[in-house]
């Protein structure tokens, strides 16, 4: 069984539980009676089944979805590229290494404060994952890299193996599970750290907008169903790209 179905089994959740946890959420709803504190999931229910045939809500995903995703693939490329160059040169490494230690340490509401002087409210987003999955890409890569077996490139050197097949049979079979398990923290981060961007850029026809909106109005129901919104969108697309990634990584190994 390869790592990533392992995982997606760990993971997976019961229906008893999601129903367990639906009946205590009522429970609570109805013993607070007040809506505007803690809304129903029949009143969540009702409002997304109303926010779902408006165009709007579907523009509102595709725009928050193209901006965070776009982030994320970015931040993914830029670290596999400085990771690999770090462990290339130690100059490169010992130089990176302060500012990838900043950004880590740099609270997400800081950084998009301060992201806001710079960029306009519609890539804050954008610039927010990105900063926020670089650091991880970069760091989990690098580690692996420098975990290669020791004795796989001995022997590649005694052989005269080309860098080419190094790379290829070597380093990259290495550092794949470390680049997965990247992928699979920086897309949970990526949506977390867009949507607050968005929350707090405020860009026009957007889920953060959508849910600044309701804060404003105090529509407990609209928030709960645009957070359901997210959860359920986040984690489509996480399925998603980790499946191909593993159809990928099948395919490398038999080449």
């Amino acid at each position: 069984m390869n790592s990533t179905t392992s995982i997606n089994k760990k993971r997976t959740i019961k229906l008893w539980a999601i129903i367990f946890w639906l009946l205590i959420w009522q429970g609570i709803s109805m013993y607070i009676g007040q809506e505007i504190l803690l809304a129903s999931p029949f009143s969540v229910l009702s409002r997304l089944s109303h926010l779902v045939i408006q165009l709007d809500f579907w523009a509102s995903i595709l725009s928050s979805f193209g901006r965070i995703v776009t982030g994320f693939f970015l931040a993914t490329f830029i670290g596999v590229i400085l990771a690999s160059l770090a462990a290339c040169f130690r100059l490169i490494e010992q130089a990176l290494e302060p500012i990838i230690l900043f950004i880590r340490a740099t609270p997400v509401a800081s950084i998009i404060i301060l992201l806001l002087i710079w960029v306009s409210s519609r890539q804050l987003a954008i610039a927010t994952s990105f900063l926020m999955v670089m650091p991880i890409t970069y760091t989990n890569i690098l580690t692996g890299i420098k975990s290669t077996d020791t004795k796989l490139l001995e022997m590649a050197e005694v052989f005269k193996m080309p860098m080419k097949k190094r790379v290829l049979y070597i380093y990259i079979s290495q550092v794949l599970p470390f680049f997965k398990a990247a992928c699979l923290i920086g897309l949970g981060l990526s949506w977390k750290a867009g949507v607050a961007a968005e929350i707090i850029g405020i860009p026009r026809g957007s889920i953060g907008a959508h849910l600044h909106q309701a804060r404003i109005f105090l529509a407990t129901a609209d928030l709960f169903a645009w957070t359901f919104v997210i959860i359920v969108v986040s984690t489509l697309f996480e399925r998603i790209f980790m499946f191909l990634l593993e159809q990928t990584i099948n395919k490398l190994e038999r080449v």
